[in-house]
């Protein structure tokens, strides 16, 4: 029975991979195809308000990433399966028991030999993004030693907060009988919770500068646009975000008492103070619409049936036999069960995925809508379409693959949208 639980899983694990990827190939292709085709011309609804010259840029730039994730795609798949079915990480499991014994020691070196080992084969990657890619398009601000420096701090915040919290969870897998997984559940939520809690204040940071808003004549718009909406913040912040890149963006962060409102400094220097208000008017949009909670209630629920997923397979041999592990005999198998349930929950995951991003579109349109009640709807669109051309979005995706991946509508649909408010 175990041998034949193992052998299907096997073949469900290496079906599902080789799907999910060759759907992940053609999805690109089209984009690739898709965008290449309409490159030559701006569309109709952006004639004389994009030039061609920055629409051939988002074509370019879209290409190019595309063209990217193809390798990375590739790779990743290689590495996954060098992972699991090919037992690297029974491998790495066995050496370190050798080197350890089996216990709490073996299993957090074992967590954090995985981390490293992942975060090198990635290095590559991130290096080419961004200073050959990102370089090239005119978005890149960062230095090698800046770059260096960011590696070292997410390196050492990784070390402080997650080895503690790892710790925890397979302390909590070893010591609280049939139920640990309601418990481990309970602990990681609470954990992302406190994380909203103090990543403005002490972990942001470490890695930007953040300084109160001092342009009193926005600071009046936006407190006054804060006050009309009913939303009440810690404090306006403008982030350095120009020494990194060249990039436009705003956001919230933080939770209940916590939260502040932070602006990146390239998005200030793009945008009218109308159009700040407009941007920050769809932010207030989402907490208004309560996606936020929506989201977290979301997590919430996921989370739970995950750990409760987790909780059974960790107690099925078949389980580590048919993703390439020899179970522990004689020690644990909590930190295997975590790594090798992470590894796999992403390739029988990818399908639903257009699902997810449904609703994060859906929720993108009902915050443009509450935007445009409360400011001006030309406003909202002006901002909108600077930031699709300063961040290099191209006007012109291929359709199937926005209903894969894009979190948020293309330009054409958004802008379409909003065009009666604008006018």
């Amino acid at each position: 029975m175990q041998a034949h639980a193992s052998q299907t899983l096997i073949l469900a694990f290496a079906a599902f991979l080789l799907a999910g990827l060759g759907v992940k190939f053609w999805l690109a292709s089209r984009q690739i195809r898709h965008v290449a085709r309409h490159r030559q011309a701006v569309p109709a609804p952006f004639d004389g308000v994009v030039t061609l010259a920055a629409h051939q840029k988002a074509a370019d730039y879209t290409i190019t990433k595309t063209r990217l994730s193809l390798l990375e795609l590739a790779f990743g798949a290689a590495v996954l399966l060098g992972w699991t079915l090919l037992g690297g990480l029974d491998a790495l499991n066995r050496w370190l028991i050798g080197m350890l014994g089996t216990g709490m020691w073996q299993q957090l070196a074992l967590l954090g030999c995985f981390a490293l080992i992942s975060g090198a084969l990635e290095l590559p990657f991130t290096l080419y993004q961004t200073f050959v890619v990102e370089e090239r398009f005119g978005f890149n601000k960062m230095t090698l030693r800046l770059w260096l420096a960011d590696l070292a701090k997410s390196a050492l915040v990784g070390v402080l907060i997650g080895l503690p919290i790892a710790a925890l969870i397979l302390w909590l897998m070893g010591a609280t009988g049939r139920f640990w997984w309601l418990w481990a559940w309970a602990v990681w939520m609470a954990f992302n919770l406190l994380l909203l809690l103090v990543y403005p204040t002490f972990i942001a940071p470490i890695f930007n500068k953040f300084k109160p808003l001092d342009d009193e004549v926005l600071k009046a718009r936006v407190t006054a646009l804060m006050q009309r909406c009913g939303f009440a913040a810690k404090g306006l912040f403008v982030m350095d975000g120009s020494k990194r890149s060249a990039h436009a963006n705003a956001y919230f962060t933080g939770f209940g008492a916590a939260k502040r409102v932070v602006f990146y400094d390239t998005l200030l220097a793009k945008l009218s103070p109308g159009e700040v208000d407009a941007v920050l008017a769809h932010e207030l949009g989402h907490y208004k619409h309560k996606h936020i909670l929506k989201r977290i209630g979301g997590l919430f629920a996921l989370s739970l049936g995950g750990f409760a997923l987790l909780g059974w397979l960790s107690t099925q041999a078949w389980f580590y036999f048919g993703l390439g592990v020899r179970p522990n005999v004689q020690g644990p198998n909590d930190a295997l069960a975590l790594l090798l349930f992470l590894l796999a929950v992403p390739v029988f995951s990818f399908f639903i995925s257009p699902v997810l991003a449904l609703f994060s579109r859906k929720h993108e349109f009902q915050a443009d809508a509450y935007a445009v009640r409360q400011t001006s709807g030309r406003d909202l669109s002006s901002a909108l379409l600077k930031l699709y051309e300063d961040n290099a979005s191209t006007l012109t995706p291929d359709p199937v693959y926005v209903t894969f991946y894009y979190s948020h509508p293309p330009a054409a649909q958004r802008l379409a949208r909003l065009a009666p408010a604008a006018a």
